[in-house]
């Protein structure tokens, strides 16, 4: 997994915000279109259960279920947020959101607390120590001081969202997520390095 994610999430990826914003949008209307199928259909029962082989299917559907509205909103704004920040960034935006939602999924399903874990938070917390960590490891100026924004944002919501016992937060979701953003920046790193 390792090798495919350092192939594809860069290769010199040149783009602008207004060419991938199209995406973001699509990516959010799915979000909120299986969220509104939910009230009609039972789609959480699809969520993530760690090590209970029906809920791998839930690596992949986790950040499009979400519990009520303010769960899906909460997750929302920062989501089109950092997703615009990535589409402005050298990265290739499907593949690192490809690959942090499989990560911190598969990371979850492995370690996860037996529970079903649902919502984009893993992605969100992903995305945003993503951001972060590629701009430190990259030292150039503009995903420098979009680290500095996304610190200044979200980092009291990144330090304790990762803590245990909050009822009701899949704060392992969200520490597998930041995990996963590491790892998929550090081999964004990696193969731009050696793209050069």
């Amino acid at each position: 997994m390792a090798s495919f994610l350092s192939r594809t999430t860069t290769q010199s990826h040149i783009h602008r915000i207004k060419d991938e914003l199209w995406l973001v949008f699509l990516f959010i209307a799915a979000i909120w279109g299986v969220f509104l199928l939910d009230r009609f259909l039972p789609l959480e029962q699809w969520g993530l259960i760690p090590r209970d082989s029906g809920g791998l299917v839930g690596i992949m559907t986790m950040p499009f279920l979400h519990g009520s509205y303010t769960h899906l909103l909460n997750n929302t704004v920062p989501l089109v947020i950092l997703l615009v920040l990535l589409a402005g960034s050298r990265a290739d935006t499907r593949w690192v959101v490809l690959g942090i939602m499989l990560l911190s999924g598969l990371l979850l399903w492995l370690f996860g607390r037996s529970a079903l874990h649902i919502g984009a938070s893993a992605l969100v917390f992903g995305l945003a120590v993503f951001v972060i960590m590629s701009g430190l490891l990259e030292r150039r100026a503009i995903p420098l001081i979009l680290s500095a924004v996304v610190i200044f944002m979200y980092g009291g919501t990144l330090l304790l969202g990762v803590l245990p016992g909050q009822r009701g937060v899949s704060w392992d979701g969200h520490l597998f997520g930041a995990i996963a953003g590491a790892l998929v920046a550090w081999l964004f790193l990696k193969r731009s390095e050696y793209g050069r």
